[in-house]
């Protein structure tokens, strides 16, 4: 079986960790994505929150604090 026809990519890169949501039946109440488990039903983790959600429980806040991949200087060969 071929996992990766079944992982919603668009999705994954939407709910990045470090994304901040709000669920939506808690107005107000602020949460940061702590991880996307693709291959779990609901997929999204947040911070200090027990419960795995789904995507429409959350409403997308602010990506600002996001970091897509970790940048480091590499040493150059000459």
């Amino acid at each position: 079986m071929n996992t990766d026809l079944s992982i919603d990519w668009d999705e994954m890169f939407e709910y990045l960790p470090g994304t901040i949501v709000e669920i939506k039946n808690e107005p107000g109440v602020l949460h940061q994505i702590d991880y996307y488990e693709a291959m779990m039903v609901p997929p999204i983790w947040l911070v200090n929150n027990p419960r795995p959600r789904y995507p429409h429980e959350l409403r997308l806040v602010s990506r600002r604090e996001v970091q897509v991949c970790e940048l480091k200087p590499q040493p150059v060969s000459v």
